[in-house]
């Protein structure tokens, strides 16, 4: 179960992180696999699609649906299979958990908010909370991409350039 649950995480970041090798390329909606785009519109009704990539890994296919709702993006990675794996939704820095908020500002003090997302990961069926992604500037103009959990433990952070933004 436990490695059942390592290998999940696992998958979740490194879709999220954008692996390296990672080829994506826009799609049309028609090509997200089967009962996939139904999955994604019946767990969120009221969002608007607004398309669709594919992302080639290795030998590790998923497609990512992009909603958008009441202004903010919705990313949902689907698997060939056509099930939800992986959710990012985009939220205000100002909704991050106090502890989270707390663990960016104590590394990066007076770092802005770019984007502030939460990831969720589909675990037993079930679409649960992972971690929140956030795309900061630093004081020193530096971009990052910061992962921290809820309970304010930063799991990773990585370099961005103004094209991987």
């Amino acid at each position: 179960m436990r490695a059942l649950l390592s290998a999940t995480a696992f998958v979740a970041l490194a879709i999220v992180s954008g692996a390296v090798c990672a080829d994506e390329s826009k799609v049309a909606l028609s090509e997200v696999p089967k009962g996939g785009l139904e999955a994604v519109k019946a767990m969120f009704p009221a969002a608007e699609v607004t398309g669709a990539a594919k992302e080639t890994d290795k030998d590790k296919t998923v497609f990512e649906v992009t909603l958008k709702e009441k202004g903010r993006t919705i990313d949902v990675t689907v698997g060939l299979d056509g099930k939800i794996q992986v959710v990012e939704k985009e939220i205000a820095a100002k909704d991050l958990p106090a502890a989270a908020r707390k663990a960016i500002d104590s590394k990066y003090p007076n770092a802005t908010f770019k984007i502030v997302e939460e990831v969720s990961a589909m675990k037993e069926g079930k679409l649960q909370l992972d971690f929140f992604e956030a795309l900061l500037v630093t004081e020193s103009k530096e971009k990052l991409e910061v992962q921290v959990t809820p309970d304010g433990k930063i799991k990773a952070e990585e370099k961005k350039t103004k094209d991987e933004e």
